[in-house]
């Protein structure tokens, strides 16, 4: 239950972290940008990229779509209604084996989130090494069974979510198939306040249900998911672009190329320093000792 196996890596908590560069729908509909990004995830280091499976009527109900004829809840200028952006940034199931074949070329993971129970099969006949269960689908059931049945690794994100749904949802995918499964601590606030971020929930988590369990990044910057690593986070998810100024949803909260290549060089510098629970010396401090210790002298 301590570890999981995400493609070729063995996952396990405090060890080297599993990094997500989190494109989403950043692609804007464009498989050009969406090559480019997948392509500067990889130069900065990240071991996957993650995309999201939805199509305009698995996403967003009708009644939602009726409330908001104008997507006007960011600072950002979008174009259209929220109907005509979902059908614009949506990726088609054909593009989806197209990017999974650029990823096999550029040697990082192809992965993304399924919203229903035919994008489930969709990634699965793309060949995905994991599925991701978004927070908002934490109580769906449906979903759950449908991710629990393809009996491979699984990622779900516990944003918004109180403890006792979390061990709902654990027992649905269990009872449906899924062996191996990590946690996300996830705040779904983009960004949230330092203060909501609540990192001491990553030991609660591992405590709580024996899992492996990671961070989905809201915040802005790379000092928060690189201090999750410090509590032990063996996976990090962190929305990714290529320039925050772009249109679009998530950009002006995503890393930069610059970011994830920090996050990806500084994460396993600073698991690997984390080391024993047990005090230990090691040989080349021992070799220290006759040097720098003060010792009796006969001065004359």
């Amino acid at each position: 239950m301590g570890t999981l196996q995400l493609a070729q890596r063995e996952i396990r908590n405090f060890g080297p972290p599993y990094i997500i560069a989190e494109i989403g729908a950043n692609h804007n509909g464009d498989m050009a940008l969406a090559r480019e990004m997948i392509r500067s995830a990889a130069d900065a280091g990240a071991d996957a990229v993650k995309f999201q499976s939805w199509s305009p009527d698995s996403i967003i109900s009708r009644e939602e779509y009726d409330r908001n004829q104008v997507y006007d809840d960011s600072p950002k200028k979008h174009f259209g209604s929220l109907r005509d952006m979902v059908e614009r940034y949506y990726l088609r199931p054909e593009q989806h084996k197209v990017l999974r074949a650029y990823c096999d070329d550029l040697g990082i993971d192809f992965a993304s989130t399924p919203f229903s129970a035919q994008e489930v099969d969709m990634l699965c006949d793309c060949g995905v090494p994991w599925l991701k269960v978004a927070s908002m689908d934490i109580n769906n059931f449906e979903l759950l069974r449908a991710v629990g049945e393809k009996r491979i690794p699984v990622i779900l994100s516990t944003g918004m979510a109180r403890l006792w749904e979390i061990d709902r949802a654990l027992e649905e995918l269990t009872r449906s198939g899924a062996a191996e499964i990590a946690l996300l601590h996830c705040i779904s606030i983009y960004p949230p306040a330092y203060s909501d971020i609540h990192l001491n929930n990553i030991p609660m988590l591992r405590q709580t249900f024996g899992l492996p369990v990671g961070f989905s990044d809201h915040s802005i910057g790379y000092s928060i998911p690189l201090a999750s690593v410090a509590l032990g986070a063996c996976i990090i998810e962190k929305h990714f672009t290529t320039d925050k100024e772009l249109p679009g949803w998530d950009h002006e909260i995503s890393a930069d190329p610059e970011e994830l290549g920090i996050i990806c060089r500084e994460a396993p510098r600073v698991s690997e320093s984390l080391g024993n629970f047990y005090r230990t010396v090691s040989a080349a401090e021992e070799a220290k000792r006759d040097k720098f210790r003060r010792s009796i002298v006969v001065t004359k």
